[in-house]
Parts: C-alpha cells; sequence; structure tokens
C-alpha cells in the first residue's frame, strides 16, 4: 500500500508528458496546415529507437565499466544474487565503475537486460550492510522498469527543445510569420515544462526505489548511512570530476554535484562521528531537521529528492521493520 501513491504519481507524470506533446503536435498541425506533423512523429520514433538501442552502450563507456565474474567480485555476486531472488527478478549482470566518485547505478534495456554496476571507491567505503542496500535500491530500479521509462521521457523535452528551434530560426526566413513564432514560443515553454516533469519523475522514482529496497533488505538506517557515506566521499571530488559525470547523475543513488551542500545538512545526524548513521541517529535527525524553502525550491531543478526530504522518509518507512 505504501507505493501506491508513488505509481499515481509516476503513471500521472507520463500520462501528462505525452498529453504536453500531443498539444504541441496539434497546435503544430493547426498553425501550419499540416494533415499530420509526421516529420516531428517520425524523428521522436528515430531518437527514441536510438536511445534504447545504444544507450546501455553510451552508458558502459562513459561510466568505465568493465563486468565482473563471480571469481573476480564473490561478494557483490552473492549480495545481488540474493536480492534479486527476494525481489523475483533475473539477476542482472554486474559491473564495477572506474569513475572516481563513490556511487551505484543501474541500467539496461528491459528486466531481462539489467546491469548494476558500483564503483571501485564505493566498494571500498561502505560496509557490507549498507552495500546491501544500495544495490536494494538499484535492483528496485531494474524490477519497476524505471530505467526504460525515465529514457524514454527525456527524449520528449529533446524534441520540443528541436520544434523551437526549428521554428524560431525559420521564422527569420519567413518574414517572422506569427504563426511560426507563436509555434516556437509554444515549444519552448513545452519544452521547459517537459523537462521539469522528467526531473520531477527522477525524484519519485528514487523515492520508489528506497521504499523497495526497505522491503527488501529490513534496514532503512543502512541505506541512509549508505547516503551519508557516498554524499561525503562525492565531496570530495574535484570539480573536473563532477563535471565529467554531470550529464549521467539521474543513474547514481545520490546526486554528486549537490554533495557538499547536501553533505552539510547530513553531518548533523552524525553524532559520533563515526562516518556512519545507526537506527538512533537517524530517527534523531529525521525528528530534529528541517526542509528549508529555498531547499523545497532547488528540489524542483534536481534529478533526485533533497536529502534531508529522502532520510526522513526512510525513517518514516523504517517502522515496520
Amino acid at each position: 500500500m505504501r507505493t501506491i501513491w508513488l505509481r499515481m504519481r509516476m503513471t500521472f507524470c507520463i500520462m501528462l508528458m505525452f498529453a504536453l506533446i500531443y498539444a504541441l503536435l496539434t497546435v503544430i498541425m493547426f498553425a501550419t496546415g499540416m494533415s499530420s506533423p509526421i516529420f516531428f512523429a517520425l524523428l521522436a520514433f528515430l531518437i527514441v529507437l536510438a536511445q534504447y538501442m545504444i544507450g546501455p552502450k553510451i552508458v558502459e563507456k562513459t561510466m568505465r565499466v568493465k563486468y565482473v565474474s563471480e571469481t573476480e567480485a564473490s561478494k557483490l555476486h552473492s549480495i545481488v544474487n540474493d536480492l534479486a531472488m527476494r525481489a523475483d527478478i533475473q539477476k542482472p549482470k554486474i559491473g564495477i565503475s572506474e569513475i572516481p566518485i563513490a556511487n551505484a547505478f543501474a541500467f539496461g534495456k528491459s528486466k531481462k537486460d539489467g546491469r548494476v554496476c558500483v564503483t571501485r571507491m564505493l566498494l571500498d567505503r561502505l560496509n557490507e550492510k549498507e552495500l546491501r542496500a544500495v544495490l536494494g535500491h538499484e535492483l528496485s530500479h531494474i524490477k519497476h522498469k524505471d530505467i526504460v521509462a525515465i529514457t524514454m521521457l527525456s527524449v520528449i523535452p529533446m524534441i520540443c527543445y528541436f520544434v523551437y528551434i526549428s521554428f524560431f530560426w525559420s521564422s527569420f526566413f519567413r518574414r517572422r510569420s506569427g504563426a511560426t513564432v507563436a509555434i516556437a514560443l509554444i515549444a519552448l515553454l513545452t519544452y521547459f515544462l517537459t523537462n521539469m516533469l522528467v526531473l520531477y519523475a527522477s525524484r519519485v522514482r528514487e523515492y520508489y526505489a528506497d521504499q523497495r529496497s526497505v522491503e527488501l533488505t529490513h534496514d532503512a538506517p543502512a541505506l541512509a548511512s549508505a547516503l551519508y557515506r557516498i554524499t561525503m566521499e562525492d565531496a570530495r571530488a574535484d570539480r573536473r570530476t563532477l563535471k565529467q559525470v554531470e550529464g549521467m547523475k539521474a543513474f547514481f543513488a545520490s546526486d554528486p554535484s549537490t554533495s557538499r551542500k547536501d553533505l552539510t545538512d547530513l553531518r548533523q545526524a552524525d553524532l559520533n562521528r563515526d562516518g556512519h548513521l545507526d537506527k538512533y541517529e537517524v530517527e534523531a535527525f529525521a525528528k530534529e531537521s528541517r526542509v528549508r524553502g529555498v531547499d523545497r525550491i532547488m528540489e524542483i531543478f534536481s534529478s533526485h529528492p533533497n536529502i534531508v526530504k529522502r532520510i526522513k522518509r526512510l525513517h518514516a518507512i523504517s517502522t515496520p521493520y
């Protein structure tokens, strides 16, 4: 029952996204007199298909992923195998990423094509409970099939932006036709709205994966502690490294680009300063911490939930476990 509201929000977001793109195409048809905007529909189909087919290869190359066997990473395979059985999904391919941050991610074209990866730094920094909680989170993305959904949804703002650029420049060659300029402005507005919806959907799927991880591991404090450890390590990353992974941050368990600011908030939870969070520290932080108004606004432009809200929610869903 806890996940019904999350599913409803994700479904509503997807429906609204497609309603907006349909409305944009209808405006183009009406303003230009086209019987059907076949060019833009075909373009959308080709981009979606390209994303679907070559997306995993792009992730592998960008993240410098090397798939490992049970002999090479027995503990990692053991944890993933156990969690996959609990989640009732096929065991995904397991890889280690050599990018110099501490994080984890999942990707693939389907549940059967799922891949879960951790960075080498993450393996070195987390204890077994924390690692198990993070892997539970990533396997949940595969279980929910939200990796494919968010990849497909991210194409819609791209199409809107292409429409905006096309009609904006064509307006100069058509002596700034009023209809052409209007379509360009509507496309720009649609681009902004759909981009905000993609970010919203991304945040919802993170909450959803957190929920499922707790159901799989029965250990919400371990996931909270893992997020703290990840934030702590990523806050030490140099700006060049953060810039290199900027385009892939939506895949990560937490957003490395906000890690320094997030660490300022999370340090208040680490009462004994041991670099980890236990059940009592999570409980105390959840009760005493407050999300500032400016942080609520900035969250709208983020691919991940505000870290304080995320820890508070982890504490809220940990009660039955």
